[in-house]
């Protein structure tokens, strides 16, 4: 009955400009404000402007997820192809996101500031132009946040085993103190079903022991009541229903030490957290798969760096600005020309000997570690590389680093000369095979024969250099042979400039 009064009241008028398709209706037809239309549709999303998606994108071959720093451009601004739309920070760098389509920027869904934004969420909303972009649709699941997982299901009880039955685990419960349990004490309390919550833990910070344990199934075995102190636990004001109840799983860590709180006296034992930026969670995977996955093998060499450091005095002479570590990286450049087999990378099944020597050296940033690549070195003369080492240390302070600028290379340099180090070993940068670390040069006496072969005592520059090599692909002879030839160059830099 309904239905036929709405045909009679020009339904059957809308209903041909529905099967006419959306083009009609942006073409300036405009379907009546009827309250049938409505209700029985319930949503204006048929009169909206559709919007083009604007994803995060991946900006490094290891992102995951970003940071959206700042927008360059506002809502109503008009978005040209190439045009920079936002500044992300990624796992390595803040890079600028230029935008693929030409239009207008109707919606920013994820303000600036927002963290931890995985790839492939929406982030904006672009519309052609000519389009009004303040009635741009917003889809249905733009305001879910995608990097927060759902919660995943509970399982469906199943028909208790009439073999063996588990151990029943120790449950928290609201309002209840929360202990810290060690690994020893936690099995013995599951397997005899014992509840620790009433005995006073002796451990170190509160730490319920194996020992606090073994009492207290000592005490259950003899039949006699806990002798130990109980624990006082806080009444709660009010206990929260089952349903209100936060979830928590078995043995939560309690905050123990407590936080600091701002503005007053931190007290003993207390902390603060410091969040970790992508760099610096990226950072610690990294190593740990890289020291988890790959056989380090290492080897170090003293260089004699005093022709170096003579040759760097005659430069500056001339107003030419070289540090010893342009002179290194040259050297290695030119002996891994020579010793091809160690220009290589391991991508998890074969070794790729690479033809273009890159070195990645490593910048230290408020950030975190950062290595930009310095390319096709072997074909750079030293002025040139210290220019490329000063101009790409610089931008990765700034955050300014482009994709291209830190992605790939074939070798790695880590210098800690400037603080002192003498010598230290470095974690490889998968999926290259090799890493220099480079120690300061530091006075040693030397015995050394003059021309009529009298022995006698010499004072030298000597600088410490350890290789960090995968014995995947990079056995120790050749590890050995190309520090035997690293140094010889180093000593002799006037080979350099022959290659």
């Amino acid at each position: 009955m309904a239905a036929s009064l709405w045909l009679s009241g020009g339904g059957e008028r809308l209903l041909r400009l529905l099967r006419a398709g959306r083009s009609a209706l942006g073409a300036g037809l405009s379907l009546p404000a009827r309250p049938g239309w409505r209700h029985l549709h319930g949503t204006w999303e048929l009169l909206g402007t559709p919007g083009i998606k604007v994803l995060m994108p991946a900006l490094s071959p290891t992102m995951e997820e970003g940071n959206i720093v700042k927008w360059l451009k506002k809502e109503g601004d008009t978005v040209n192809v190439g045009d920079a739309l936002c500044e992300i920070e990624t796992d390595k760098a803040v890079v600028t996101m230029e935008s693929s389509d030409d239009g207008i920027l109707a919606k920013i869904l994820v303000e600036e500031g927002s963290k931890n934004v995985r790839l492939g969420s929406l982030i904006g909303l672009l519309v052609e132009e000519g389009q009004d972009w303040k009635q741009v649709e917003i889809p249905a699941d733009a305001g879910s946040p995608p990097s927060v997982a759902p919660p995943a299901p509970a399982p469906a009880s199943a028909p208790a085993a009439p073999s063996v039955s588990a151990p029943p685990k120790l449950q928290h419960q609201p309002g209840k103190l929360q202990i810290r349990l060690s690994p020893a004490a936690r099995n013995i309390l599951e397997t005899h079903g014992l509840d620790p919550s009433n005995v006073t833990p002796t451990g170190p910070r509160g730490i319920f022991t194996k020992e606090d344990a073994l009492k207290l199934l000592q005490e259950k075995q003899k039949g006699k009541p806990s002798e130990l102190k109980p624990v006082v636990s806080p009444v709660p004001a009010a206990v929260p229903s089952p349903s209100q109840a936060p979830a928590v799983t078995s043995y939560p860590r309690p905050a123990i030490p407590p936080v600091s709180k701002p503005g007053q006296p931190p007290a003993l034992g207390t902390f603060t957290e410091i969040p970790a930026s992508n760099i610096r969670r990226v950072i610690a995977k990294r190593l740990t798969e890289s020291k988890t996955t790959i056989p380090h093998a290492y080897a170090a060499a003293d260089c004699a760096i005093d022709a170096v450091l003579k040759l760097r005095k005659e430069l500056a002479k001339d107003d030419i600005k070289v540090s010893v570590n342009d002179f290194i990286i040259k050297a290695t450049a030119v002996t891994l020309k020579q010793m091809p087999d160690v220009n290589v990378t391991w991508d998890g099944e074969a070794c790729r000997r690479l033809q273009s020597i890159d070195i990645s050296i490593a910048v230290a940033t408020d950030r975190g570690l950062i290595t930009p690549i310095i390319k096709d070195v072997a074909a750079k003369g030293i002025k040139e590389i210290a220019a490329s080492a000063k101009a790409l240390a610089k931008k990765a302070r700034d955050g300014k680093l482009l994709p291209e600028e830190y992605q790939g290379g074939s070798f790695s340099i880590s210098n800690l000369g400037m603080f002192g180090i003498s010598d230290f070993t470095a974690v490889i940068n998968p999926p290259q095979a090799c890493i220099l670390a480079v120690g300061r040069a530091r006075p040693a006496l030397k015995i050394v024969e003059d021309e009529e072969g009298n022995e006698k005592l010499e004072q030298h520059q000597l600088m410490t250099v350890t290789l960090s090599s995968d014995g995947r692909v990079v056995d120790d002879e050749l590890a050995s042979k190309f520090l035997e030839t690293l140094k010889a160059n180093i000593e002799n830099p006037m080979r350099l400039a022959l290659n």
